[in-house]
């Protein structure tokens, strides 16, 4: 079998397999966290909540009808409640589901496989009031931000690692989404990773709409260097590794 066709099996439904498969979940191993954990003597920001957040354009039907990627922006930065409402809506939690006493699971903005949620949400952030430049990660049960560190030749990076592609550098803030694979693993196994990068589909669509909401653009990069941008997020590569990027503007 080549390799089209194995990545063409990768994309059916291997539930049937599962049947002979006995998942940590069904071993009562203890679950992963809900979201990565952190200090929280970090450099932590807050956000605006969703209810006080009046955006421009709030016609979903006009939305969906003008939704495009875009790949040239304007030196315009986001505003905080701009950058809030993104967030939330790309990956904003609604409540977190107890049981037996302990988190269980998070109800979100976008739909996830088993509501395992596997994904963090990076921003290198270049032009937004109020924020200095950076990396930084969105503690999304929290709505918060947290600042991890400056970088060196930031845009440049960027577009290094995103194959040339000179739009990323130019863009107010670039989303980044790792996966934690574990957390879709723990209760699905070999079937987690086909319905894991289906849920990043949810997220990044979520994204457009929302730009579209505040007079913004953005477009999916599916194709990047993996070291370079799991080194910019400082992840391991193995246990969390980066799935799919967004740079965002206004235009």
């Amino acid at each position: 079998m080549n390799i089209i066709d194995n990545n063409r099996n990768f994309m059916k439904s291997n539930f049937k397999e599962m049947e002979n498969v006995v998942s940590d979940q069904m071993k009562n191993l203890p679950q992963p966290t809900l979201e990565k954990e952190f200090d929280k003597d970090s450099e932590i920001f807050g956000l605006v909540p969703i209810e006080k957040i009046k955006i421009e354009n709030d016609n979903l039907i006009l939305n969906i009808e003008h939704r495009k990627s875009h790949r040239q922006y304007i030196e315009k930065p986001l505003s905080l409640g701009e950058l809030s409402f993104l967030l939330w809506a790309s990956q904003g939690v609604k409540s977190v589901y107890e049981r037996n006493n302990k988190s269980y699971a998070t109800f979100r903005t976008v739909p996830s496989a088993g509501s395992r949620h596997p994904f963090e949400t990076y921003l290198l952030i270049n032009n937004v009031d109020g924020l200095k430049r950076g990396l930084y990660r969105y503690l999304a049960i929290e709505h918060k931000l947290m600042f991890i560190h400056e970088l060196e030749n930031q845009n440049e990076g960027i577009i290094d690692a995103t194959l040339g592609q000179k739009f990323t550098g130019k863009a107010a803030v670039v989303f980044i989404w790792s996966c934690v694979a574990y957390r879709g693993e723990w209760r699905y196994n070999i079937a987690a990773h086909k319905a894991m990068l289906l849920d990043a589909g949810h997220v990044c669509q979520n994204l457009y709409l929302a730009c579209e909401g505040i007079n913004a653009g953005t477009c999916a990069i599916a194709a990047y260097d993996q070291e370079k941008v799991d080194t910019i997020i400082d992840v391991d590569g193995k246990n969390e590794f980066s799935v799919y990027l967004a740079p965002v503007g206004k235009y």
